[in-house]
């Protein structure tokens, strides 16, 4: 009896459990513990300390063994993470899939990383915010469900996050791409500023811009300002582009309600059929695979999209024995992603005096421009697409010369290039899907995800329309050698911005959560992460996950005072 813990579920319990500590779980942690919560943060992966485990951050290209190439054991161990942007320089921060396998029903590329700050880590910091386009854009073509917000819900919460997160950009008054809390913008090279001048000229409708980005272009407190290393993917010890290790979860530390657990992989939300509330999480240490308990008030899920997904899922009981929440059958379907590797690349053989100095960790952004308004709609597809890409220059080619000849060609600069690429919307799809598979489990004893989703008729035919408005705008301004590109093994989830399964909806009966991102029927368990999208607009989603986690937790926390959750 002397040992027994019987104080286990004392010390075990808090306010909020917030599940995962990437981008959105980040966010929660910050709001939750500001608000006065004693919040504990569960990550799967393990404790990254931000400068200390930045292993790669201040390598020289000499410093790696391979010159930041994929080596073989990468291919080996990491032969999905390398068809992303995994390298020699940060593969620590992306999964062993051998580790952490799943099944591909049809071919998905499920980009990951599992440590404290996911994916704050790598990504790749674009932030656009929505506009009513968007959010009216179901109920207005007819897939998938009405969202239950719009944009006037969600913009005080776009300021307020984007003030905090520090975003370069350009104000533009474009009503399909609504400006916001700007710190001063990067500068476009000449050939992208000839390109912009030409397309304006050329397309009136059409606009290229500087990308909005995650970058400080101005210190915020005792973060940045960005030194324009373009290093981002290996962490910024100087906190010039934001993370959840360098920004939202210092803050949530300082204020003394933080636990963290790192290597804690949840395997359930325990649930109370009396109180029709969750009562708190089980969880298996990575380590050690021994099972814990945790409790708490109201919980967060945000382990990302799949993550939280798999989480409701597997919390299978009596009430729900297809899953948490799950009355509507809806819960796995409408997986979402950005569609893209394609687009157009060409030279130009002018500037010839001019070059760019630093390593800008941005490109530019040619907002969508399609199915806005009757003089823009097409006939072929819905929805639209928008443009990413930059100008450089490089060195020429050396040729069969030796010697001083030789060291004088490799030295001289070659043309200008500009690549422009395309993200475009994937429509919600019931059949675009994930699932448990009961038959296959991983090293911890949990099922495998089956992912069974693809590209349909829409993104195909919008992919046509991508690649030649690319190559049309590089020869609105004189590029020539103009090749266009469109990768047919550009499967779903290579985008990494996986979005639904989990979808924010009026009625029960056709959707998961409700406005507030709550469960319709567990109102303490709220979801804010990409699960929790109904539609996927074009524009990178991570600002807008942001804008609702905070959304919710402020209303989550008001719902707590009140005696509600």
């Amino acid at each position: 009896m002397s040992n027994l813990n019987l104080k286990a579920k004392s010390e075990n319990t808090y306010d909020a459990i917030v599940i995962g500590s990437g981008i959105s779980g980040g966010w929660a942690a910050k709001e939750l513990c500001e608000k006065g919560l004693k919040t504990l943060v569960l990550e799967r992966g393990p404790m990254v300390e931000h400068i200390k485990d930045y292993p790669t951050a201040s390598y020289a290209p000499w410093d790696f063994a391979h010159r930041n190439r994929i080596t073989e054991r990468m291919r080996e161990e990491q032969y999905i993470q390398v068809r992303g942007f995994c390298n020699e320089a940060n593969s620590h921060f992306f999964v062993n899939d051998k580790d952490h396998p799943y099944n591909q029903v049809k071919p998905y590329d499920w980009i990951r990383g599992y440590q404290v700050g996911g994916r704050s880590l790598t990504w790749g910091r674009q932030c656009y915010r929505w506009s009513d386009l968007d959010f009216e854009a179901n109920v207005k073509d007819g897939h998938g469900v009405d969202w239950p917000i719009r944009y006037k819900d969600i913009a005080p919460w776009y300021s307020y996050v984007e003030k905090f997160v520090g975003v370069s950009g350009s104000v533009e008054g474009l009503p399909q791409l609504p400006d916001g809390e700007f710190l001063p913008p990067m500068e476009m090279n000449c050939l992208e500023q000839h390109l912009s001048i030409s397309i304006s000229a050329a397309f009136p409708e059409r606009k290229m811009i500087i990308g909005r980005v995650a970058n400080l272009t101005r210190g915020l407190t005792d973060r940045g300002p960005c030194q324009f290393r373009n290093a981002c993917d290996r962490g910024c010890p100087f906190a010039g582009y934001f993370s959840s290790n360098s920004a939202t979860l210092p803050a949530a530390r300082a204020t003394g309600n933080l636990t963290l657990r790192p290597n804690s992989v949840v395997s359930e939300v325990i649930y109370d059929k009396d109180s029709r509330k969750a009562t708190g999480v089980r969880i298996i240490d990575a380590q050690t695979k021994s099972v814990e308990e945790y409790h708490a008030k109201i919980i967060f899920l945000n382990a990302s999209t799949l993550g939280s997904t798999f989480i409701l899922l597997h919390s299978i009981s009596d009430a729900f024995p297809e899953g948490m929440g799950n009355s509507s059958g809806q819960l796995g379907h409408n997986l979402m992603d950005h569609h893209y590797h394609v687009g157009a690349v060409g030279t130009h053989d002018g500037f010839r005096e001019n070059y760019f100095s630093g390593r800008r960790a941005n490109g530019i952004y040619v907002p969508r421009f399609r199915n806005i308004d009757a003089k823009t709609k097409r006939d072929d597809y819905v929805r639209g697409f928008g443009y990413q890409g930059g100008a450089s220059r490089g060195r020429a080619n050396a040729s069969d010369k030796i010697g001083v000849d030789l060291k004088m060609e490799a030295a001289s600069l070659g043309d200008w290039s500009m690549w422009l690429g395309a993200w475009g919307e994937q429509l919600p799809e019931y059949d675009n899907k994930v699932s448990l598979n009961l038959e296959r489990k991983d090293k911890w004893g949990l099922p495998l995800l089956d992912i069974d989703c693809e590209w349909k008729e829409n993104e195909l035919a919008m992919r046509k329309d991508m690649m030649n408005s690319a190559a049309e705008m590089l020869e609105s301004a004189g590029l020539k050698n103009i090749n266009t590109f469109d990768d047919s093994k550009a499967y779903p989830g290579l985008c990494i911005h996986e979005m639904g399964t989990a979808r924010m909806g009026s009625d029960p009966k056709n959707s998961v959560l409700n406005k507030w991102n709550q469960l319709h029927e567990v109102k303490n368990v709220f979801v804010t992460d990409g699960a929790c999208m109904t539609s996927s607009a074009n524009q990178n989603p991570s600002i807008t996950y942001m804008a609702l986690t905070a959304r919710a937790a402020d209303y989550a926390v008001e719902e707590l005072k009140k005696g509600n959750l």
